[in-house]
């Protein structure tokens, strides 16, 4: 069995903008806070919020609409290295802050 967490994590986000939800709700991992805070830094979402119930957490993502043809902020969500094809590039953030270049997803 195959498991990629990550594209389970990007379908939630594309489902939920397709489907013209205000906010959907996805299980907590650091990485999926990490990409939450740049889609909101970038106009992507509105807010997200973690929300703990005993001993499971889940972020709460305010959507963004009204952006673009379709009214909607996120039109396409992509994942780009997979677990069986890792992409890496040499992008100048992630060495400033070495934290290495494997280009996950792009996003429109």
């Amino acid at each position: 069995m195959v498991t990629d967490p990550l594209a389970d994590f990007l379908t939630i986000l594309r489902n939920g903008a397709v489907a013209g939800l205000k906010s959907v709700k996805a299980p907590h991992s650091r990485m999926r806070g990490d990409i939450l805070a740049i889609l909101k830094k970038e106009g992507f979402i509105e807010d997200f919020e973690l929300k703990k119930d005993g001993a499971h957490s889940d972020f709460h993502i305010s959507l963004k609409g009204n952006r673009g043809r379709n009214g909607r902020a996120i039109t396409c969500i992509k994942r780009l290295s997979k677990p069986g094809l890792r992409r890496y590039v040499g992008w100048e953030e992630a060495k400033k802050q070495n934290v290495g270049g494997e280009l996950l997803l792009v996003v429109w």
